[in-house]
């Protein structure tokens, strides 16, 4: 869960390198759960956190499992968001239905913007 030691023994040097490794992706996608993990457990929570995969290969990174339902959350090492970057957000919400919450592009930008009907693009660094 530490992305800093992760980086070290790689040997990766500094953010750029991180980023435009083949790592980069899952080292992102690692500090973003290792946030959500962080946050709700200094609330006292105990989060449920999942991933969601379809037999045709659709996923979405992490759900967390709220009071108001499951919340589809992307990560993505580009901080540009696209509209298209919330395709699979959207399939989890249309597929799940009524227990699918807002859901979030998380991105290492610094925009926060919306991505189409109940998707949001969120910089890392709102969570």
């Amino acid at each position: 869960m530490d992305t800093g030691t992760l980086c070290y023994l790689a040997g990766l040097k500094d953010p750029e390198h991180a980023a435009s490794g083949p790592m980069g992706g899952p080292i992102m996608e690692a500090a973003v759960l290792s946030e959500i993990i962080k946050t709700f457990t200094h609330r006292g929570i105990d989060p449920q956190i999942y991933f969601w995969r379809t037999s045709a290969g659709s996923e979405v990174d992490i759900l967390v499992q709220t009071t108001s339902g499951m919340v589809p959350i992307e990560v993505k090492l580009s901080a540009t968001p696209q509209p298209a970057m919330a395709a699979t957000i959207k399939s989890f919400q249309k597929d799940i239905g009524g227990n699918a919450a807002p859901g979030y592009v998380v991105h290492p930008g610094n925009i926060k913007l919306p991505l189409g009907p109940n998707v949001t693009a969120l910089p890392f660094t709102e969570l």
